[in-house]
């Protein structure tokens, strides 16, 4: 039988729990760049909009 090294045990162990949070963490909040794209450009439409509405005379 071959000796175990708690250690290394114990480390790969927390290595593996980081990474399912990680993972859950990233279906969770994570968003693609196609999604941070298209709301960029959503925002600017709406910002030319409103100050295609904005009054002269203010």
């Amino acid at each position: 039988m071959k000796p175990v090294n708690l250690n290394q045990f114990r480390k790969k162990k927390a290595r593996a729990e980081k990474t399912a949070r990680a993972d859950a963490n990233a279906l969770k909040f994570g968003r693609s760049k196609a999604d941070k794209a298209r709301n960029a450009t959503e925002a600017e439409n709406a910002a030319r909009r409103l100050d295609g509405h904005r009054r002269d005379d203010e």
